[in-house]
């Protein structure tokens, strides 16, 4: 792990003010004289601040970037998991706190917080989730308000919860849900005879994707964000 991420998350101080504290040389490493905010930590490396021993908070929530073809499980013998996207030394107790299919991607939040995790993936708390579709052929008013009023999977006794769905292109939507049906985005537009090409998943509740995380990379979530779930 790169120090000013350890800092960072150990400090809940900004990258920008832990990249000042380090300039400063309040920062100390073991076995490094002069430390950057780039320098990789190995596992056990002490750091100190004004010296002060850091450590990493008991509980960790983090949001991540999912690329295409990576799964979200604690482990998998055939593919990359969302945990081989993380530092080992950050994994420990860390789990999904919800899934996308392997061929999604988008906004994924890990913790080692059961709690939380529960409260963001029960059905009884109905987290809103927003997805941008991208569709084979393109989508018709018709399609919009089925979407908006509830439809009925294929298998399954009761239509889906009202959704949020806008048009943002011939064949592209912004779909807003707050189930967790078994490939429900898929199965929706499948219910109108349609077929997503493409999906990503932008939002969680009030947490956003953030924009700099390019695929693969992750950040901590603020305490704002942690307490809005």
């Amino acid at each position: 792990m790169r120090l000013d991420y350890f800092l960072a998350h150990s400090t809940g101080l900004s990258r920008k003010q832990v990249k000042a504290l380090i300039g400063r040389g309040e920062v100390q490493v073991e076995g490094e004289p002069r430390p950057k905010a780039n320098t990789r930590l190995a596992s056990g490396q002490g750091v100190w601040l004004r010296g002060e021993p850091l450590a990493l908070p008991g509980h960790r929530y983090l949001m991540l970037h999912k690329p295409a073809g990576v799964v979200c499980s604690t482990e998998d013998p055939e593919h990359r998991t969302v945990l081989d996207l993380i530092p080992v030394e950050l994994r420990r107790d860390l789990h999904p706190a919800g899934r996308l299919d392997r061929d999604t991607t988008g906004l994924v939040l890990l913790t080692s917080d059961g709690d939380w995790s529960h409260r963001l993936t029960s059905p009884n708390h109905q987290c809103a989730k927003r997805y941008r579709v991208r569709c084979a052929d393109p989508v018709s008013d018709g399609d919009l308000q089925a979407l908006r009023d509830g439809v009925l999977l294929r298998g399954e006794e009761k239509a889906t919860l009202p959704a949020k769905a806008e048009r943002v292109g011939e064949s592209e939507l912004l779909l807003t849900i707050t189930e967790g049906r078994y490939h429900q985005v898929k199965r929706m537009l499948a219910a109108r005879g349609n077929r997503v090409v493409g999906l990503h998943r932008e939002q969680i509740g009030a947490i956003v994707l953030d924009a700099g995380l390019a695929p693969g990379e992750y950040r901590a979530l603020t305490e704002e964000e942690i307490a809005s779930l």
